[in-house]
């Protein structure tokens, strides 16, 4: 007879396995991330988790968004937000700690919205979680969209690049995107907002701090004939 695989807690394992630590070039907020010794791949098997827990390590388009939003709070204050693939929710708890009216953080692994949740109440804010592929679908009715480290390969760029024109198209007043520059960014569709070095996951064994940049995300606008 075969075994029943163990069950496990996401939060209960989350909060027991990932130590509560400052984020680099955040430091003044903190996340539950993944260390060697947190057994990560034991909690991964048991929940059957799809893919790979990015949202257990601070990447670099998300920590230059948040660096970004707290060092200028007038960048979100007082509006809706969205952050897109919130991952550990670094970016979502940085828009709420600036000021923002709200802040839902959409994510389609209930791992990272597991994270999530125990990350914002450690950071002392609230933030509301979807748990659905908001890509494909139609604008959500916030002010503001901001979307980390979502265009690391081609096809998924390509679905937030059309899903950002659709925010944009049904009046979205902003999108603000952080990447450390992957091949996939629709770079014509973008504007430099800032640029800043900061190591990405894993780039301590590659070079250290590297460049990562914030851009805003530009509406289409189609070339007229004469």
């Amino acid at each position: 007879m075969p075994l029943t695989p163990h069950r496990v807690d996401p939060s209960g394992f989350i909060a027991a396995n990932l130590p509560l630590t400052a984020v680099p070039f955040v430091p003044e907020l903190r996340l539950h991330m993944a260390t060697p010794a947190s057994g990560l791949r034991r909690m991964l098997e048991a929940t059957g988790a799809p893919g790979s827990p990015y949202w257990a390590y601070p990447w670099a388009g998300g920590a230059v968004l948040a660096r970004f939003v707290l060092d200028r709070p007038q960048t979100v204050a007082g509006r809706r937000v969205l952050d897109l693939g919130t991952g550990s929710g670094l970016v979502a708890i940085a828009a709420a700690k600036a000021g923002a009216a709200s802040v839902i953080a959409a994510d389609t692994d209930p791992n990272a919205l597991a994270a999530l949740c125990l990350n914002a109440a450690a950071n002392g804010v609230k933030v509301e979680t979807w748990a659905h592929d908001v890509i494909d679908g139609p604008a959500p009715d916030v002010d503001m969209i901001l979307a980390g480290d979502l265009f690391y390969e081609t096809g998924l760029a390509a679905r937030v690049t059309a899903f950002l024109d659709r925010c944009l198209d049904a009046g979205v007043a902003a999108a603000l995107v952080g990447d450390p520059g992957r091949a996939p960014l629709p770079r014509q569709r973008l504007r430099l907002l800032a640029e800043y070095a900061v190591a990405d996951f894993g780039a301590a064994a590659q070079g250290g701090e590297k460049p990562a940049f914030v851009f805003s995300f530009q509406a289409d606008t189609p070339s007229r004939e004469a």
